[in-house]
């Protein structure tokens, strides 16, 4: 149910609703817990108290990630948000969701309310509606005819259109909450009722009585007796209430609230004005930062413009409240826009008071393009010199790595499993062994970018060439393992590519000191902005919307983290892997000396990482043999969890465990063993429940090898050779930037080719196509043409 309250001056609320509003009472034990409430400061400086109140009042908060523990929310709802293109009428659909978030964040336990436009187009489409009606009914009467002439629509008064369209408005509101159980309550507001010291104590008492009883108050300026905004009557610090970014900001200040999320149909503020080729979103705005901003026009409807939007969001941010301005219109977003603010991500302008040390991930973004490219116009021996520099500094300054290293493995101890721990470790030998593949990397790094691939003769003196050049800025994303950053990095490096590393937080001693360490090599050329360390509170997700500054998405880590990351990224191509599911199939011709070994180097090595064996098919011929005896016992040894497969199951009276799904990367010393009748149906079984990483037969028959080496459709196929080479190091390319099992570009270990794309050089003299055509004087020669070689130090 929805009760209005019209602000002139009356009764404490409680006294006057409670005798006849009838509402669902909601259960409070979802509400944000004390300890997520923020520190608290004095208030008593707001300049349009004339009288300041004995309360206290937070901070606005610092970072997007601190959003989720705001509890009292005020949502204003633009013009354009609320109303159809045409201006006549409400948008039905968006309100219906905008009402579905703010209920979803009540029923959270916070407290919502609501600053709404929309009363003069609802009223407008009610008031045209009446006057075509009575038009129509007049020219019947006059006329007596059928076909009535053509009607005219006098130009309809805004206060006349507000009187006539909030009943409306507000009935609508009132059916949209009912259907999630809760209670709304209308209050229209004028500037006079801020100015009166009697209402505007009115106008907090009501607001808190409501707040307090669960209902979510739906705030409006009174537009059917507003009177004209008063000439400058906001400077020296008072706002006046002109229009409804005025009134949000006031009532937000007013009621003490962390967050006013403002709704228009922008995305938010623009360095320029939108539309404008140069104009890029501010995704935080500073107070000071208004010289750098050229505001636009006004928005299509309603009273204010950005500039208004944002003059009323730096006064909230100074009144203590946190403001994200944000677009309410778009299809693909406005469903969950509200509840993308508040849980912390990137959407819209977020205004913040507190300015970050270093640059900020766009910028970040920016420098690693510019320094890749002049990276990529370096000469291969400079890159490589860069390299070599680097491997070195891994030996020389290995100390201060390990002390880093140690700082970390001491506060993740007890926080992180040991598979994870054992790969947060860093060590002397693993550093000797990162800079021997650096170095093979550096010498691999000479014959990469701009390397000519093709030549081709079009015809006389017309010439096209296919040369490497790098893909662009790669995002690589990668947990635990600080060993990533210098491989990758040395990758980066020879291919010419920008780079933005994000490494997980347990790691950030040890990222910090490589990362330095890698500027520092590349800095003997005078490119050291080309690889950059996020070290931000930039969610992943929102990384991967960056699809203007990022060319590729390489993720390294979980199978989690790998498919959070092809979920979240948008348009931009995400190289990798979701699951390693590797498999072995033990052939009924397999050698007994080979299999034991094969088996658990593949499953015991290492059994975390995504080139461990997960399934194992044996064929049926080897059950109760001694050599499925003796892979039996090794297990047993080696102390692995054995899941029997259906069909293996079947064939014992005791099994082990039945395995849940075939489909299982275990990252631990579990495996599956499943039972097959010949190498066909392994294929087969590889096909369905495989990941296509990497795939394994044993058996000493040539013929059933080659079979099965041509037939698996995986990104690495072995025979008689542990799962465990499938590795860039072990592969001879120096490093890995991880291992992909797509079908296009790079595929399996992934290392300085696959960093690179190419383009296409064409050196003409005055060619024209018209040349060529059938009465031209020219025809083509496609010639191929012989391709250099370089010659490598």
């Amino acid at each position: 149910m929805l009760s209005q309250v019209h602000h002139s001056g009356f009764q404490p609320f409680s006294q006057r609703l409670l005798p006849w509003v009838q509402f669902t009472a909601l259960s409070r034990s979802h509400r944000v817990q004390p300890s997520a409430v923020r520190h608290v400061r004095a208030w008593s400086n707001i300049p349009f108290i004339t009288v300041p109140l004995s309360r206290t009042h937070g901070k606005s908060f610092a970072h997007r990630s601190e959003l989720k523990h705001a509890k009292r929310i005020v949502v204003k709802l633009g013009s354009a948000v609320v109303t159809r293109g045409d201006e006549c009428g409400l948008a039905l659909g968006r309100l219906a969701s905008i009402v579905e978030q703010v209920s979803v964040l009540q029923n959270q336990g916070r407290e919502m309310m609501l600053v709404t436009s929309g009363a003069v187009a609802f009223g407008k489409q009610r008031l045209r509606h009446e006057i075509l009606l009575s038009q129509s009914v007049r020219q019947a009467l006059h006329s007596g005819q059928n076909q009535l002439k053509e009607m005219a629509i006098p130009v309809l008064e805004a206060r006349a259109c507000a009187a006539a369209g909030q009943s409306g408005l507000m009935a609508l509101y009132e059916a949209m909450f009912t259907q999630y159980s809760i209670c709304a309550a209308q209050i229209l507001v004028t500037n006079l009722d801020f100015h009166d010291e009697q209402k505007r104590r009115n106008l907090n008492g009501t607001l808190h009585e409501l707040l307090r009883m669960n209902i979510v108050p739906i705030v409006n300026t009174n537009d059917a007796v507003v009177p004209p905004a008063e000439p400058n009557s906001d400077l020296q610090g008072v706002i006046s209430v002109k229009d409804n970014d005025s009134l949000a900001a006031r009532l937000a200040v007013e009621m003490k609230t962390d967050l006013l999320i403002v709704l228009s149909d922008v995305e938010g503020l623009f360095d320029s004005p939108p539309g404008s080729d140069d104009a890029k979103l501010i995704d935080i705005f500073y107070p000071g930062d208004q010289q750098s901003v050229t505001f636009g026009t006004k928005s299509r409807v309603g009273m204010g413009g950005m500039e208004a939007k944002v003059k009323a969001a730096l006064w909230a941010l100074q009144g203590g409240t946190s403001v994200v301005i944000a677009n309410g219109t778009h299809p693909k977003v406005s469903g969950h826009v509200i509840t993308d603010i508040v849980e912390g991500k990137k959407v819209g302008t977020f205004f913040s008071e507190v300015k970050p040390a270093g640059p900020t991930v766009e910028q970040q973004g920016e420098m690693a393009r510019s320094g890749g490219r002049m990276l990529a116009t370096l000469e291969p021996e400079q890159r490589a010199e860069i390299i070599y520099q680097l491997a070195d500094l891994l030996t020389d300054q290995r100390d201060e790595i390990l002390l880093a290293n140690k700082k970390d493995l001491e506060e993740a101890e007890g926080r992180l499993a040991a598979p994870l721990l054992k790969r947060l470790s860093l060590s002397t030998s693993k550093l000797n062994s990162l800079a021997i593949g650096l170095r093979q990397i550096a010498v691999s790094s000479q014959d990469s970018v701009g390397r000519v691939l093709r030549r081709t003769r079009i015809a006389k003196n017309l010439e096209l060439e296919q040369v490497t050049v790098p893909i662009g800025v790669l995002l690589v994303i990668f947990e635990s393992r600080p060993d990533c950053l210098p491989q990758v990095a040395a990758l980066a490096i020879a291919s010419g590519n920008g780079l933005l590393l994000k490494g997980g937080k347990e790691a950030s001693q040890s990222n910090r000191i490589l990362h330095l360490l890698t500027q520092e090599a590349l800095s003997i050329h005078g490119v050291k902005e080309a690889v950059q360390l996020v070290n931000t509170r930039e969610e992943v997700e929102d990384l991967c919307r960056l699809d203007k500054m990022i060319d590729l998405i390489i993720p390294r880590g979980s199978s989690q983290l790998v498919r959070n990351i092809q979920k979240a990224a948008k348009g931009i191509p995400v190289m990798g892997h979701s699951e390693g599911i590797c498999h072995m199939y033990v052939d009924s011709e397999a050698s007994v000396d080979k299999v034991t070994r094969l088996v658990r180097d593949s499953k015991c090595e290492y059994p975390a990482a995504c080139n461990a064996l997960e399934t194992l098919l044996i064929h049926r011929d080897l059950l109760r043999t001694p050599l499925f005896d003796q892979i039996i016992d090794m297990l047993r040894v080696e102390q692995v969890k054995i899941h029997a497969g259906p069909k293996f199951a079947s064939y014992l009276t005791f099994s082990p465990s039945e395995v849940k799904s075939l489909r299982t990367e275990y990252g631990d010393l579990e495996l599956c063993i499943e039972v097959v009748d010949s190498v066909q149906e392994a294929i087969e079984h590889i096909h369905k429940y495989g990941s296509s990483h990497t795939d394994v037969i044993v058996t000493e028959n040539e013929k059933t090898a080659e079979f099965f080496l041509q037939h698996v459709d995986s990104a690495c196929v072995f025979w008689n050779a542990s799962t465990r080479f499938s590795d860039g190091y072990r592969f001879g390319l120096g490093a890995e930037v991880g291992i992909s099992t797509s079908r296009i570009h790079a595929r399996g270990p992934v290392g300085l080719e696959g960093l690179l794309t190419t383009k296409w050089l064409l050196r003409g003299q005055d060619h024209v196509v018209s040349d060529f055509s059938e009465h031209g004087s020219l025809k083509f020669l496609h010639e191929n043409l012989p391709v250099p070689q370089r010659t490598t130090n």
